[in-house]
C-alpha cells in the first residue's frame, strides 16, 4: 500500500470516528448550542445598552444661470463632497449644534416693536388720525424637539457621514441611546451645517433632502449575536468531545495492537453475559463440588 493511499485511509477512518462521536454525543452538542445561544440572546437583549441611529440626507450645490457653468459647478460640488464631510464634523458645526440641542427652538416670526399713532393737524386745528398705534409683539418661536445636553466632543463620536461616488448627496447619521435623541442630533447638525456652510465656503444652495426620522435600533444586533452563541456552542462541544476522545487510552481495535505496538495476537476472549437473576456464591460452588464428588 502506498503512502498516499494509507493517508487517505487514515483520513477516512478519522472522519468516520468523528461522525460516530457526533452521533453518540448529539444530545450534549444540542444542549451546548441551545444553552450558549440563549445566553447570547439574553445578554444582547437585556444586558447590552441599545443604540439607535437616525439619518438625514443633504445636497450642496452652486446656482448658475449658464448651462456650461452649471455643469462645471456640479462637478466641483461632487469633488467637494469630501470637504463637506470634514466640515460637517468640525468643531465649528458641532458647537453650534450642541448649543441648539440645549434649546431647540426656531424663530417663526420676528418681534414687532411698538409704534405710536400718527396724527395730521388740519387747518382748523383739529387732529386727524392717519395711522393707528401698533402694540409691541414678542417674537414667536417653535420648539422642534426635547432639549438634550450633548457636548461637541460627544457629538463628534455620535455623528458619521457617508458619501456615494459621483453624487452630490451625502448622508449624515447620528447614534444615541434613544430613537428621539438620535433624530434630534441628526437634524440639529444638519440645520447648523445648512446655516454655517455659506459663511465658510462659496456655496449658496444647501438643501436638506430628507429630515431624519426616529432612530432605528442599530446595536446590538440580537440575531447575529445569538447565531454566534449557537456556533460557539457547537465548536466548544466538539472540542470537548474530541479532546476527551483523544485522551482515552482504551484499545478499540485489534489492528492497533498488531500494527502500532507490534504485538502478536494469541486469540480473543468472548464476552460472557450472565442472567440478571443468577447469583454465584461460595455455598453454590461448594454444593456443586460435593455433588460432583458423590457422582
Amino acid at each position: 500500500m502506498s503512502a498516499e493511499q494509507q493517508n487517505n485511509e487514515e483520513v477516512t477512518i478519522d472522519l468516520r470516528r468523528l461522525f460516530i462521536l457526533i452521533r453518540k454525543h448529539i444530545i450534549s452538542i444540542l444542549i451546548w448550542m441551545i444553552g450558549l445561544g440563549l445566553i447570547a440572546y439574553g445578554v444582547s437583549e437585556y444586558v447590552l445598552v441599545p443604540k439607535y441611529t437616525a439619518s438625514t440626507q443633504l445636497l450642496v450645490n452652486r446656482k448658475s444661470a449658464d448651462a456650461n457653468q452649471a455643469y462645471a459647478n456640479q462637478q466641483a460640488d461632487i469633488n467637494a463632497v469630501t470637504t463637506y464631510k470634514d466640515i460637517i464634523t468640525s468643531n465649528v458645526i458641532l458647537k453650534g449644534a450642541s448649543k441648539y440641542l440645549a434649546n431647540p427652538v426656531t424663530l417663526v416670526k420676528k418681534a414687532t416693536p411698538a409704534k405710536k399713532a400718527v396724527y395730521k393737524t388740519n387747518d382748523d386745528g383739529t387732529r386727524t388720525l392717519v395711522k393707528k398705534a401698533v402694540k409691541a409683539k414678542p417674537a414667536v418661536y417653535k420648539r422642534e424637539s426635547k432639549s438634550y445636553s450633548v457636548s461637541a466632543s460627544e457629538l463628534a463620536s455620535a455623528v458619521s457621514v457617508t458619501t456615494t461616488t459621483s453624487s452630490q448627496v451625502f448622508t449624515l447619521s447620528a447614534t444615541a441611546e434613544t430613537p428621539d435623541k438620535a433624530q434630534a442630533i441628526a437634524n440639529a447638525v444638519a440645520k447648523e451645517f445648512k446655516e454655517q456652510i455659506p459663511k465658510i465656503m462659496d456655496v449658496n444652495n444647501v438643501t436638506i433632502v430628507a429630515e431624519a426620522a426616529k432612530g432605528t435600533k442599530s446595536y446590538p444586533k440580537v440575531k447575529m449575536i445569538t447565531m454566534v452563541g449557537v456556533l460557539a456552542g457547537l465548536v466548544i462541544s466538539l472540542l470537548i468531545i474530541i479532546i476527551k476522545d483523544l485522551s482515552d487510552t482504551t484499545v478499540r481495535e485489534d489492528s492497533f495492537m498488531t500494527n502500532e505496538l507490534g504485538l502478536t495476537n494469541l486469540g480473543e476472549i468472548a464476552s460472557i453475559t450472565m442472567p440478571k437473576d443468577w447469583t454465584f456464591t461460595a455455598k453454590t460452588a461448594e454444593k456443586r463440588g460435593s455433588s460432583r464428588r458423590r457422582v
